[in-house]
């Protein structure tokens, strides 16, 4: 088939060459996997705080087989669970979904397991994220300090030179800037909630 030819010609702009089924592999499928409660939540939070699509990262947690492979080669994949399950439809690649069953099929292990398996990998990102977290938890009450002195300056310069005086609009706009910083600030704290919240569920379910 033409196609063909194109896949395995191997001349020196052959990566340049766009095939039908290249093109195919790239289709957005729905495919609905049971999967548990905290692994779906995981998915979903960690898209979240890092401003990604869950397709995207759904994408790049499965499209690689060799990766997929060694994924499954390092966990014991046939140990039951008992976290109960329900049914949650993802948008992924035709390529990833095709990825998923060949793994399966290869690796004799349910395709269910192999996804959740795959999204536990998320894990070590997540708690990085939640000290990061942390850590803007602490910088935002600095800046909050910095907000509050920097309101007490611009009184203080009012009540020495006034309002018209130069000083007072250079001390004004630094408190303006403070303010719309720190509000900036709360609010990527406020994204990072949800992942504060699930590890700490998490240090719950492994009492």
């Amino acid at each position: 088939m033409p196609e063909e030819k194109m896949e395995n010609s191997r001349g020196p702009d052959s990566d340049l060459l766009i095939t039908a089924r290249g093109l195919r592999g790239k289709q957005s499928v729905r495919a609905t996997f049971r999967l548990p409660e905290h692994i779906i939540r995981l998915l979903s939070d960690v898209a979240a705080q890092l401003g990604l699509k869950q397709k995207s990262l759904f994408d790049q947690l499965v499209e690689d087989k060799e990766i997929l492979r060694r994924v499954v080669d390092n966990v014991d994949h046939l140990a039951a669970t008992k976290d109960e399950r329900r049914p949650k439809t993802f948008v992924l690649s035709r390529r990833s979904l095709d990825v998923l069953d060949s793994v399966a099929r290869q690796q004799n292990i349910p395709r269910d397991r192999l996804v959740e398996i795959s999204i536990q990998r998320l894990l070590p990102v997540l708690n990085d994220e939640q000290e990061r977290h942390s850590r803007r938890k602490l910088i935002c009450q600095e800046m909050e300090n910095l907000l509050v002195k920097s309101h007490a300056l611009m009184q203080q310069t009012n009540q020495l030179l006034g309002e018209e005086d130069k000083t007072f609009a250079l001390i004004e706009q630094v408190a303006s800037l403070c303010q719309e910083n720190t509000m900036a600030l709360k609010a990527i704290i406020e994204r990072g909630q949800s992942i504060e919240v699930f590890c700490e569920e998490q240090k719950n379910r492994k009492k």
